[in-house]
């Protein structure tokens, strides 16, 4: 894991951070790439690189024994509440923080970093219950994820009635593509990394070609001064295809670095544990502990 999370680093973070939000970047928005797109906290460089990676990894590890016939389900509801919960207030600090300051645009992007989170557990729950018949706590907690990673990109230029709809347009994609989507292809994604986090990031940063305008992020200026259109709200249709270009460079970043990562990792040491020691369990064949003893 280590020596993934190192080359994974340099060769997928890290370029696509540089292009981006690096000066020169092909995708800078701030600093003249030839194809600006926005992303204001990591919608591109981090959920979409994040996402797609886990997919290429799944499909390169191969199914979990067992998988779909024995599935693993939460354990304990109560820990993955509170774990969305410092999640969500963290969030925050991630989005409104990319303001680097404390400041009108840094208060935006607070608010629709909430408003997404909440619309999008609204739009999870909603779907789940028209699928299922029912709610429940996961879906909410899944879908306020979704939110967070749909809005990451848009916080700093999108309006609040906007962020809801972005929120609860990723709740419900994102529901589909976990509860359909993953069992019509059977690829064993554990934890819906895919379908929350590539799925929502490549949502978020399409929609924000969509509703960002100067009037949340007054940044971008011509030469004399003048406030330049943002996003199709604003006059600026051409933001759609830059984000989409976005998008695709993220996407193909991801595939092919981390198939490259994959092959280096299992040559050198081997990607996939023993069957044995799959069933026994890792933090025993690893550590030598177990993380619950049922035994009196």
């Amino acid at each position: 894991m280590l020596l993934f999370m190192t080359l994974w680093a340099f060769i997928v973070y890290f370029p696509m951070a540089d292009m981006v939000w690096g000066k020169g970047g092909l995708l800078s928005a701030a600093w003249g790439g030839k194809s600006p797109c926005f992303d204001f906290a990591g919608g591109t460089v981090v959920h979409i690189t994040s996402g797609v990676s886990a997919r290429m990894c799944a499909l390169y590890l191969g199914k979990r024994i067992g998988y779909p016939s024995e599935t693993n389900k939460p354990h304990n509801l109560v820990v993955s509440v509170i774990g969305a919960c410092l999640l969500w207030v963290g969030w925050f600090g991630f989005n409104a923080g990319s303001a680097l300051g404390a400041s009108a645009l840094a208060s935006s992007a607070f608010v629709a970093t909430h408003f997404g989170a909440a619309a999008a557990a609204l739009g999870w729950i909603l779907a789940e219950w028209l699928h299922n018949g029912k709610p429940s706590v996961l879906g909410g907690i899944s879908g306020c994820v979704a939110g967070l990673v749909a809005i990451t990109p848009a916080s700093g230029f999108v309006k609040p009635f906007p962020a809801l709809l972005i929120g609860f347009a990723a709740g419900i994609v994102c529901f589909f593509m976990v509860a359909t989507v993953k069992q019509k292809f059977g690829y064993d994604d554990a934890l819906d990394a895919f379908g929350v986090h590539g799925i929502g990031g490549t949502l978020g940063a399409l929609l924000t070609g969509v509703f960002a305008t100067n009037a949340v992020n007054d940044s971008f200026k011509d030469s004399s001064g003048h406030l330049l259109a943002l996003g199709l709200v604003d006059g600026h249709a051409g933001q759609v295809l830059n984000q989409a270009i976005g998008c695709a460079i993220s996407w193909g970043l991801a595939i092919v670095g981390t198939l490259i990562i994959l092959k280096i990792c299992d040559a050198v040491l081997g990607v996939r544990v023993r069957k044995e020691h799959e069933i026994q369990g890792l933090d025993v064949t690893l550590h030598g502990e177990e993380g619950y003893i049922f035994e009196s």
